[in-house]
């Protein structure tokens, strides 16, 4: 039995007929977690910001399920997507433990998302971050639940489920992900949020420069998976703590430049395991290092806080503090854009998490 399972069955012959929305954001980590373990748990601790203005919405119309329904209808941004919808009825099926009345229920599910795909930006976090906070909206609703904070963990959990970082996007400006002795009530089976953090943090800037929109050689799945042979694994998860460490004191104290050598680490190290994967792979594309050796030109030259982030793609994140914006818009739209695919940069910030629509 799941900690988080209501057992009570829906009463039979009661009409539950509903429609909840939600709006959950993506988030770019800073420490990265790159492998797993059995079911969807963190090889290592993660830690990311929440961003702002690349969400999904995710509608879930609901009613009771009849022998001749089809139990998940879905569409995305207006279209029939057979391949997700697939994707979310596996879902469903697999967290039949922990919210079993789900299988007495039929589901019409619309979603879109505010960015384009293969932007760098992680839309199964905040794809799945949105179901799962209408699932458990559904279930409040019906068994007239009103505890916040089990609300809030319980959706992180089974966003986890379906896309592991989708259970940081469930809370404000920075959450953390995996067990770790330097954060406290930190889990491997949801996310928590971090809070003291120094001001300077609370509006942050990601601008995303698209490098490449080709889909990716290797999925982050599979490249979860190769870590199991990597023999630089055990170091690595061993980094990772450390890096935890010395991230939250420069953010705690508003150490702009410790903070950005351990989140560029971070990234770097990221892509080298990749490299050191067997086989080996590589993500970066020529215009992903130019970025990175021009960002680092420009830091060197002006000594203002700018820094890089990679996801498991080519694409770069830009991040940087409110205060220098007018220097860093200059510098992208002179030295940077360029470097982009059609001059395309998404511009995003920190932001308050998700929010509920209907």
């Amino acid at each position: 039995m799941s900690f988080f399972e209501i057992q009570n069955p829906l009463k039979e012959n009661h009409d539950f007929h509903g429609h909840v929305s939600w709006k959950c954001p993506s988030n770019i980590a800073l420490i990265k977690y790159w492998g797993k373990r059995p079911i969807q748990m963190p090889a290592n601790a993660s830690i990311s910001f929440t961003l702002d203005k690349a969400y999904t919405i995710t509608s879930v119309h609901y009613q009771p399920r009849r022998t001749s329904d089809k139990w998940v209808q879905f569409s995305f941004e207006g279209k029939e997507e057979i391949s997700f919808e697939k994707r979310i009825v596996k879902y469903l099926s697999s967290i039949t433990d922990h919210i079993s009345w789900i299988k007495q229920l039929s589901f019409k599910i619309s979603s879109e998302n505010s960015f384009p795909h293969s932007s760098g930006i992680a839309s199964s976090a905040s794809s799945m971050g949105a179901l799962a906070l209408c699932l458990c909206d559904i279930e409040e609703d019906i068994f007239k639940i009103s505890d916040n904070s089990l609300f809030r963990k319980k959706a992180s959990y089974l966003s986890r489920l379906g896309s592991g970082s989708a259970c940081r996007s469930l809370y404000p400006q920075l959450a953390a992900w995996g067990t770790s002795s330097i954060i406290k009530n930190s889990s491997d089976l949801y996310a928590v949020p971090i809070e003291g953090i120094h001001e300077v943090y609370n509006n942050f800037h990601d601008d995303i420069l698209i490098v490449s929109d080709q889909e990716k050689a290797v999925s982050s799945s599979a490249g979860h998976a190769l870590m199991d042979t990597n023999i630089f694994a055990e170091k690595r998860y061993d980094q990772a703590e450390i890096h935890m460490k010395t991230l939250l004191n420069s953010m705690k104290n508003g150490d702009l430049h410790a903070f950005g050598k351990i989140v560029e680490d971070e990234a770097l190290t990221l892509h080298a395991l990749m490299m050191c994967s067997d086989p080996s792979y590589i993500l970066m594309e020529p215009n992903t290092l130019e970025v990175i050796k021009r960002i680092r030109t420009f830091r060197k030259s002006t000594g203002l806080p700018l820094f890089f982030t990679l996801d498991a793609g080519p694409n770069i994140h830009i991040l940087y503090p409110n205060h220098i914006v007018p220097q860093v818009t200059s510098f992208i739209n002179k030295d940077l854009i360029s470097l982009s695919l059609e001059g395309r940069i998404i511009r995003d910030q920190v932001g308050q998490g998700p929010t509920k629509i209907a």
